[in-house]
């Protein structure tokens, strides 16, 4: 074995042909299962989009490296699902560009984070973390309640999104600018159609509890409360598998 690598590293292009070799081979096995993707992704019927307030938040969410410190990855372990709740399925992500998955928690994951605090519990977290957690390691994001949120751009957004494959109609696209601001402003004429677009279940409300004008900070929560919850395959999954 030894002799054999001593010989071809005396031989330039016996090298980079081997190296060429098993590059090729280890290629193939990444790219492989892409060919069998529609077998290996789950479907759910009740899955649906992000609105254009949750695209708003996901993308202040990578703008401020939340992913570096937060998984949203439940691993099939025990203590895992103990801690965090149901698996997560790869249909639970089939709409996220990029994923979020990864496996570096310096905080806790935050796959089944949606609705399990409050509006004003994450706004206080967000703004000052050591108002609610002492020890907490986080650093303070005080400018997302001060920061109006941009929404001009947001159907250029969506549909740039739906080039990727995520099913926005030419209506949400059109009409993004207007619900990022009716979801945020439930008493408001563009609240309607938020609920209209996206179903009855969208959470409509003034997220960072301010109702005159629409922040940052708006955004990210309503992102935050949506987290495993565009669709129930999860623990639909799990209750199968225990019966």
């Amino acid at each position: 074995m030894f002799k054999f690598h001593y010989r071809l590293e005396r031989s330039a292009l016996g090298l980079v042909g081997f190296i060429i070799l098993v590059a090729s081979i280890g290629g193939f096995i990444e790219i492989a299962p892409l060919f069998t993707i529609d077998e290996t992704v789950e479907e759910a019927q009740d899955m649906r989009v992000y609105t254009p307030l949750e695209v708003a938040g996901r993308n202040i969410f990578i703008r401020e490296g939340c992913y570096a410190c937060h998984s949203q990855m439940i691993r099939t372990l025990r203590d895992e699902v103990d801690r965090y709740g149901p698996y997560s399925l790869a249909v639970e992500s089939q709409y996220d560009h990029p994923q979020l998955w990864g496996s570096k928690r310096t905080g806790p994951d935050l796959a089944r984070l949606g609705n399990k605090y409050s509006d004003a519990w994450h706004t206080t977290h967000l703004n000052n973390p050591r108002d609610l957690v002492p020890q907490s390691k986080m650093p303070a994001y005080r400018w997302l309640l001060r920061d109006q949120l941009r929404t001009d751009d947001l159907g250029q957004h969506l549909a740039t999104l739906r080039t990727v494959g995520v099913p926005y109609t030419d209506d949400q696209i059109a009409n993004a600018t207007q619900d990022a601001y009716g979801q945020a402003n439930p008493d408001s004429p563009e609240a309607g159609g938020v609920a209209e677009r996206y179903g009855d279940a969208t959470n409509i409300r003034p997220f960072d509890g301010q109702t005159d004008k629409l922040t940052d900070m708006d955004a990210l929560v309503a992102y935050l409360q949506v987290l495993g919850n565009l669709t129930n395959a999860a623990h639909e999954t799990q209750t199968a598998e225990v019966e």
